[in-house]
């Protein structure tokens, strides 16, 4: 599943003149392609936008201008006023669905006063459905804790609902996924909402300043990361530059995998008190602490140091073994030992699902110390007392947004079942090929409308210029790092630059887009642009380590720690010096 080599180091004096810059987004080489800095302009509309910008099935709600300081984002902890900036509401294709609910496609856009001359889409994860809280339209850079925002750099911004918002109505934690039952409304949390409202977008722009976007970005993590990919292969002719971070651009299938992982986990799992498997309590913390010990005992000093971290994740799949690496408990599980069925269950989840037939429905996972992060625990398995995500949130989306027909909310809803007794109940053949399927009425599959058309071919972004740059923690619960890799080899099969305009960055220990033993605060908008205007190629990318409090899983690695992210399949390798600076180390 991995593709790795070990290529030349690249000049210590290079990378040493690279790495300090300002958000690290600093180059080795320059492309043989890049488009034309970006130019900005002022405000000269806003409160009459809504005639000014009218365009084919928009409804502008309101655009209001607001004040220097009046509105604030909390930025790494920080309440940080915004500079002043139009604000404009509204929504696109209002309907009524198959299902008697009434849709849109809902939008928040911050247009600044002065403005950098570029479109930044800030793509939502999970189910979308808000443009409030944190998905108002501030334009979120990706990262543990950063810093800034689009809207504070100058970018023209817009946030979407993707077409629906959470039912009012709907059952517990079922609400919000209910939409899967209108297929209109599918396509467009898939890509029609990004393909309707680019255009749109472009045009209120336009009205506002004077003149459209110079370049169009998007950006988002997990969900967001797909929405990204998504884009780069319909939407290359709108996009410059693409940042997805965690990319699921398989998503109906990490759904299938999180069935898989509730039914593994049960069979190590006791009983609760009401009977069914208390996932949360089969594996205590010390318990994934040992395992992280081990994986970090055979492949700690791969990179040429042993620092708590495993930057060499190729060889380490090959280096760690969980049934030699960690021992088998002769009685009950005591932080030094798993029970053969503890170890039996975990092995089966890395392994990936499997239909009846032994092929595999996702990808693989990736062993790596950040297991031991919380956020791996919170999503694969939950605690004693809350159950994790990947059957309270993964059941309800695969039941009714990937499954072809959807189910009838009674399964999760009615009386004696649950979302945990749905996941337990799910068949890897019957339910998994459901993803496939289409009806008279669902004519498109959950595999159509989630996923890139043809993710290996890029061929109209390429060919104008544009790039893509994604990011993705090694110990991601969630989105498989292999299919990421996946996703790259199939673009390096197709075209022999790949790497002139699309790149992998890989974060080791990191989980879900941050957290975990791991240097996870980064600038990668930076180092975009600066690909994308400037012609200068990511190689390495600075990373800080965040404080404990910022970051309860950063384990033993210290606070202020910093490494350069590499290139896939480049390793940050120890060259000497202060094992803590990123200069220590070259991409190798």
């Amino acid at each position: 599943m991995h593709d790795h080599s070990i290529r030349p180091a690249l000049a210590a004096l290079a990378l040493a003149a690279m790495l300090p810059g300002c958000g690290g987004s600093g180059t080795t080489a320059t492309a043989t392609t890049h488009l034309a800095v970006a130019t900005g302009a002022k405000l000269t509309s806003c409160t009459d936008l809504a005639a000014k910008a009218a365009f084919a099935g928009t409804t502008i709600t309101s655009a209001t201008l607001a004040p220097a300081g009046s509105v604030t984002q909390t930025l790494n902890g920080v309440a940080t006023p915004m500079p002043e900036h139009c604000v404009v509401l509204g929504k696109m294709n209002e309907r009524t669905g198959v299902d008697g609910r009434p849709y849109a496609i809902g939008f928040e856009m911050r247009l600044p006063r002065d403005w950098n001359g570029r479109f930044f889409y800030q793509a939502n994860g999970g189910n979308d459905g808000s443009i409030s809280g944190g998905n108002a339209a501030f334009g979120n850079l990706l990262g543990g804790g950063p810093v800034s925002n689009a809207l504070l750099q100058g970018y023209a911004v817009i946030s979407s609902d993707a077409g629906h918002v959470p039912d009012a109505t709907a059952n517990g934690a079922i609400a919000g996924q209910v939409y899967g039952l209108d297929p209109q409304a599918r396509l467009d949390y898939g890509y029609n909402a990004v393909g309707q409202l680019t255009p749109m977008a472009k045009n209120v722009i336009r009205a506002a300043y004077g003149k459209g976007p110079d370049r169009s970005y998007i950006v988002g993590c997990s969900n967001g990361g797909r929405h990204g990919l998504v884009a780069a292969s319909r939407y290359g002719d709108q996009y410059d530059g693409v940042l997805a971070g965690a990319p699921g651009y398989n998503l109906p299938q990490a759904a299938v995998t999180q069935m898989w992982d509730a039914q593994a986990f049960a069979a190590a799992a006791p009983a609760g008190a009401n009977g069914r498997p208390n996932i949360g309590a089969g594996y205590s913390d010390a318990d994934l602490r040992l395992v992280a010990g081990k994986i970090l005992e055979r492949c700690d000093k791969l990179d040429g140091l042993a620092d708590g971290m495993v930057s060499d994740t190729a060889q380490c799949q090959a280096a760690f073994s969980l049934a030699r690496d960690v021992p088998t408990c002769a009685g009950a599980p005591d932080g030094a030992c798993l029970t053969a069925t503890q170890k039996a269950a975990l092995q089966k989840v890395y392994d990936g699902p499997k239909n009846s037939a032994g092929n595999a429905l996702y990808a693989r996972w990736s062993w790596d110390p950040g297991i031991a992060g919380p956020g791996w625990r919170s999503w694969k398995l939950g605690t004693a007392t809350s159950p994790g995500l990947t059957a309270t949130l993964g059941a309800p989306s695969m039941a009714f947004i990937f499954s072809t027909p959807p189910a009838d909310p009674a399964v999760l809803t009615g009386t004696g079942t649950s979302l945990l007794d749905y996941a337990l109940n799910f068949n890897f053949d019957a339910n998994a090929a459901k993803i496939f399927a289409t009806t008279d009425r669902f004519t498109e599959s959950s595999m159509s409308f989630m996923t890139p058309p043809n993710p290996g071919r890029l061929d109209t972004l390429r060919a104008r210029g544009g790039k893509v740059l994604v990011f993705h923690g090694v110990s991601d619960p969630v989105f498989s790092f292999d299919d990421t890799v996946k996703w790259l080899n199939a673009l390096k099969a197709n075209y022999s630059d790949t790497g002139a305009f699309a790149r992998v960055f890989s974060v080791p220990g990191m989980n879900h887009c941050s957290g975990g033993p791991a240097t996870d605060q980064f600038d990668m908008m930076s180092a975009l642009v600066d690909w994308v205007e400037k012609g200068i190629e990511p190689e390495a990318i600075r990373a800080t380590a965040r404080t404990a409090s910022a970051n309860p899983g950063l384990g033993t690695i210290p606070a202020g720690r910093t490494r350069p992210l590499c290139s896939w399949p480049k390793v940050a390798t120890y060259a000497g010096g202060n094992v803590d600076d990123a200069a220590s180390f070259t991409c190798r």
